[in-house]
This record gives structure tokens, C-alpha cells and sequence, in this order.
């Protein structure tokens, strides 16, 4: 990328799936089967969520906070990072026509 500095609000927020499935899991060893187990959540559902396919619930925060000794907040603010960053770029265009309100 010559000439042009990569900034930090270029880089997607990684997907709070993805996060289970590269860094939660493998650091306790544990199959998406047993982790489902865990949560108490079917494995498809698991699945789902790791190979991004579906959003982190407020519900599913509740248990991975559980599991992985963290807050709700942070699996909800990881998913809510990942979302307002793709809806940026997905609205871009029609966001820049709306003229800002001004106060009478």
C-alpha cells in the first residue's frame, strides 16, 4: 500500500465467532461439542455463531461471559463494533446526503 497509511478504522472488527473460534477455544482446548455442552446451546447453534453466520445475542453473552470469566458487555460490544463498522460501509453513500439538523 504505497503512499497510503492504513488506518486503525480501516480494519473490520473481528467477529465475535471468529474470536471464539481462534482464541476461546483453542486456548481451553475444547471442541465446538463441548463447548456447546457448556453453554447449554445446541451445537448447530454454535457453529453458527463461530463461522459467523449469526449475531451474539444478549442471551448467548450472558453464557459466554460465564464460561469465559468475562462481562456480557464485551461479547455484546464486540458484536456491536463488528455491526456498526459493516453498516458504515454499507451505507456510506446515502449517509453522506443527509444534511445534518440544525436547531430553530
Amino acid at each position: 500500500m504505497a503512499g497510503k497509511t492504513l488506518r486503525h478504522r480501516d480494519l473490520a472488527p473481528a467477529h465475535p465467532g471468529a474470536y471464539l473460534r481462534e482464541i476461546v477455544l483453542p486456548d481451553f482446548q475444547m471442541s465446538v461439542q463441548d463447548a456447546a455442552a457448556q453453554l447449554l446451546v445446541t451445537r448447530q447453534n454454535l457453529y453458527r455463531l463461530i463461522n459467523e453466520k449469526i449475531a451474539v445475542s444478549p442471551e448467548m453473552a450472558l453464557r459466554l461471559s460465564r464460561f469465559v470469566g468475562n462481562s456480557p458487555e464485551h461479547w455484546l460490544n464486540m458484536q456491536q463494533a463488528y455491526d456498526l463498522w459493516h453498516a458504515e460501509r454499507a451505507l456510506r453513500e446515502k449517509i453522506a446526503r443527509i444534511r445534518p439538523a440544525k436547531a430553530a
